[in-house]
């Protein structure tokens, strides 16, 4: 069982590549065609989001819409 579902997972991640993007919420929503409160439920990870919608923020992110959901891996003690 993964210590965070896909939905938590999606949520890190759209933040992250936002992030490193440089956008707001509300430049990729608009460009995802999303509403900006939409966006911000799925960055806190309130809703979860269709599938559709995700193909529509890889696409606006341009990125491949499996690093969306892709958990990430907890980092070794080193």
């Amino acid at each position: 069982m993964f210590a965070m579902d896909l939905k938590e997972a999606m949520a890190t991640n759209v933040r992250r590549v936002r992030y490193a993007k440089g956008l707001t919420q509300e430049e990729l929503a608009d460009r995802a065609g999303l509403s900006a409160r939409y966006l911000g439920s799925i960055e806190r990870a309130s809703v979860s989001a269709s599938v559709t919608v995700l193909g529509r923020l890889a696409r606006a992110l341009r990125v491949d819409a499996g690093e969306l959901i892709r958990v990430p891996q907890r980092r070794q003690a080193g």
